[in-house]
């Protein structure tokens, strides 16, 4: 086989072997070869290198939870369940409440034994928490009286005992909320009463919409015509839970307003009328009379008023409980909702409104969440404070 060996384009021809060819296609094909695997494995690394910089980005999706509530076949769609977070304990809640007691707790049985000072110190910590005089009055001779007949012999058996007689306090009282099932035009009306900024109109808003979820139909009154905030709000809320609302003129008459609302329920069928009334000072009788008015026109029409749910701020304390024998006085007050506990270090108002005025704490508010406002449990309230 003749080949021409690139040189010199003047020099001879020469003579190529077969053998010579074949070597050159040989290392043409090793070299692609070599080339080719070079390529694959810079690629593949390349891959690999993108795959870990999305892993790291901070916007990357993570894996799904293993709970899912769906799975939809036809196109793979698997519908994802986030479970919500564990809701804080009444503990954690009345941490505020707590801490009222503890450095008194803690020094009481650091003692060792029961002295004088023991119950100084008790003494202390509950006029501080706002039970009240009458009260601690009471609860501290009722130990004095078992320290003496040796019924309690140390400062753990001290703390029980009073543990025991807060409880003791509390227990036995209807805290149900009271509705009458009755004609279908004759709806159960339950009034709310406070002072300007106790929580009235976001209370009714967060019952409504649990007596909602509990099957009953709910209208809203919007009796508190001085403030127009007050409407508004209430209205969000009628339109959040599926309630019905009805609104008056800015700074109308506030009984006209509650009798429409329940001419309307009866007309309707709807089983509960909420009315909400304008935040009034206890003190200013003109107000007072007012409310009074409020009460009776309620229940001119087809309703029948069978709660007057009193909202008192947990934080006020002592002045809590003025309002609630004012306003229990003007409209025949049946139950208390007790607002902004978690974040009041003054719960023992709860027991000075219960034992002073004998009106059961129905309802409290632990917080912002609809879930929030919650029945009031006693026992679990006292276990709370003393965390023994």
């Amino acid at each position: 086989m003749l080949t021409r060996i690139w040189g010199d384009w003047d020099s001879d021809w020469q003579i190529a072997s077969p053998t010579m060819g074949i070597e050159i296609v040989f290392l043409i094909l090793a070299v692609l070869v070599v080339v080719f695997g070079i390529g694959v494995v810079v690629v593949s690394r390349r891959n690999q290198a993108k795959s870990a910089a999305a892993a790291r980005r901070p916007d990357a999706p993570a894996a799904p939870p293993p709970r899912v509530t769906a799975v939809e076949e036809s196109d793979t769609l698997v519908e994802e369940v986030v479970e919500p977070e564990a809701p804080a304990s009444l503990r954690d809640r009345l941490a505020k409440a707590r801490s009222t007691f503890t450095g008194a707790f803690v020094g009481i049985l650091g003692r060792g034994d029961i002295t004088g000072e023991t119950f100084d110190e008790l003494e202390e910590a509950l006029l501080r928490a706002d039970v009240g005089i009458g009260v601690t009055t009471e609860l501290l001779d009722g130990l004095r009286a078992k320290l003496e007949a040796k019924e309690i012999a140390d400062p753990t058996e001290l703390l029980v005992a009073l543990r025991d007689e807060m409880n003791a306090r509390l227990a036995g009282a209807d805290r149900s909320l009271t509705f009458e099932p009755g004609a279908a035009d004759s709806p159960n009306v339950w009034m709310f009463v406070g002072v300007n900024g106790v929580g009235k109109t976001t209370t009714i808003g967060k019952l409504a919409n649990q007596q909602i979820m509990d099957g009953r139909s709910v209208l809203l009154a919007a009796g508190d015509t001085f403030r127009a905030a007050a409407a508004e709000q209430l209205t969000t809320w009628a339109e959040r839970s599926g309630a019905e609302i009805v609104r008056g003129a800015e700074g109308g008459d506030p009984s006209a307003v509650i009798y429409d609302g329940v001419e309307r329920a009866a007309a309707r069928d709807i089983d509960l009328v909420m009315a909400d009334t304008a935040g009034r000072l206890h003190t200013k009788s003109n107000l007072m009379e007012e409310l009074r008015k409020v009460r009776r026109v309620a229940e001119k029409g087809a309703g029948r008023v069978t709660e007057t749910l009193l909202v008192i701020d947990a934080t006020t304390g002592q002045n809590g409980l003025i309002q609630a024998r004012e306003f229990s006085e003007a409209t025949n007050v049946t139950g208390v909702v007790l607002t902004k506990l978690d974040g009041s270090a003054k719960g023992g108002i709860v027991f000075a409104i219960e034992t002073e005025l004998g009106i059961p704490i129905k309802l409290v508010g632990l917080g912002e969440t609809i879930d929030d406002l919650t029945p009031f449990d006693p026992e679990e309230f006292v276990s709370a404070l003393f965390d023994l």
